[in-house]
């Protein structure tokens, strides 16, 4: 099953009503689909806990979007590649956000005799067939570490080029930690 574009779902924000039950009678959604991301943290973890990094870019949402897992997962894909390439194993990339939000789709017939057989909107709750992330303004969406200035501009041109897999418009904040002298 193909998905649907990312347009019939991420201009609306509003969270739906999606009751999630210990009960199975009174719980509207009957399976969760599972995440696509596989990981949230990758490359040198102990060093950026410890602060090597001194160089952290981070990717800011600008306006409330809705980023599917498959979006945020391909993002991942992505800069990990890319990274792993350019730098080896010097480098940090963490994703902050997390798909709660539970995507629903009451599907449509199409066809001859479909009007027969589909229920239109009287039963429209819809069966679950992704999940989101819900996103604000200037939240943080990824967070790259790197040691080099060099690093970095490889970096600023990985960010350029991911742009058009996100939903949202983004921008770019560079954090420096002062050096100790």
């Amino acid at each position: 099953m193909a998905l649907r574009k990312a347009s019939a779902y991420s201009k609306r924000y509003a969270r739906p009503y999606t009751r999630k039950s210990k009960k199975s009678a009174t719980s509207y959604i009957k399976t969760v689909p599972n995440s696509k991301i596989v990981k949230f943290k990758m490359g040198d973890i102990k060093g950026f806990d410890k602060g090597e990094y001194k160089i952290q870019i981070h990717v800011i949402s600008k306006e409330n979007c809705q980023v599917r897992d498959n979006s945020i997962e391909a993002v991942r894909q992505y800069f990990n590649r890319f990274l792993q390439t350019k730098m080896g194993k010097e480098f940090y990339l963490g994703v902050q956000i997390y798909p709660h939000h539970i995507q629903r789709e009451n599907k449509m017939l199409t066809g001859a005799g479909a009007d027969r057989m589909q229920t239109g909107m009287s039963r429209s709750f819809g069966k679950t067939m992704g999940r989101a992330a819900l996103v604000k303004p200037n939240q943080v969406l990824f967070i790259l570490g790197i040691k080099t200035p060099k690093a970095e501009v490889e970096a600023r041109k990985l960010i350029r080029a991911v742009k058009a897999r996100l939903p949202c418009k983004v921008r770019t904040e560079t954090i420096k930690a002062p050096v100790k002298a």
